[in-house]
Order: structure tokens, then sequence, then C-alpha cells
């Protein structure tokens, strides 16, 4: 990373953290085609694993996000975001090293990223890092009503 991101935190996110979570997904992640992101969704979240929800701090704002969720059998990674003007200097990298070994630790043989179709930046990330997109799956959704 550049000097000047040196000091960067990078933690598992706390629940007075879930403001500025939300306030740094409306400028910096991928929002569209899913539900809205709510602060009792995220405190749920935290609820049934403090851990998932990885964040990068810098200069008292979020800058990266990461969730790497664990059901016990499989292992999934969404909500990669990092802050347009801090891109490409190693903070998503670091988030998904975390996320990795967290999920590895906890049994994770194998690890799947969410990524839209449409988000270049994020297929090319994901490439870099040893991802390969899965073509003989297409994901399937519902809304609970």
């Amino acid at each position: 990373m550049n000097a000047d991101l040196d000091h960067i935190v990078f933690r598992a996110a706390r629940g007075e953290d879930l403001p500025g979570i939300l306030a740094f997904w409306a400028q910096a992640a991928e929002n569209q085609a899913r539900p809205a992101d709510n602060i009792a969704v995220l405190a749920a979240l935290l609820e049934r694993d403090a851990d998932a929800l990885d964040l990068a701090a810098y200069d008292g704002g979020v800058v990266g996000t990461l969730i790497s969720g664990w059901d016990g059998w499989r292992a999934h990674l969404y909500r990669l975001a990092v802050r347009p003007d801090l891109r490409g200097r190693g903070i998503a990298a670091e988030l998904l090293r975390r996320a990795e070994a967290r999920l590895a630790a906890l049994g994770a043989a194998r690890l799947d990223a969410m990524v839209l179709e449409q988000n270049g930046l994020g297929q090319s990330f994901w490439a870099t890092a040893g991802f390969s997109a899965q073509p003989e799956w297409r994901r399937w959704v519902r809304s609970v009503e």
C-alpha cells in the first residue's frame, strides 16, 4: 500500500459502524438488483456472526468492506467495496486475505464470490485473485414475503 494509507485499520464491523457502512455502500458499492440494505439487516448479520462483516477504516471513515458468510458448508463472499479514490492500493486484497483466513479456519474448502455481470472492475479483481466464473451455474432468487 502507499505510505499515505499505512494507517488503515482492518477489523470486524461493530454496531456503531453500521450507519457509516450504509453511507459508504451508497457511494462505493454496486447497489442495483438487490434489496435495500438497512441497519436492522446488518445488525442481524453481526448478531448471527460477529466477524462476518470486515471493514477497512481510514481517517475516521469506512473505506472498504467485505462480507464473508459461512453456513457450515459453504463460504460466500459479497459486498466487496472500496472507496473509489482509494482503489488499486491493496485494500480489497487485504480484505480478501483476512476473509479467506477466517473462512479457512472455520473449515471452508472453497470460496465463492457474488459479482454483478456488468461489474467489470469487480470481475477483474476476482480473476486477478485467482477466482474464475462458473458458467454452468445460474443464481436463482426470490424475495421473502
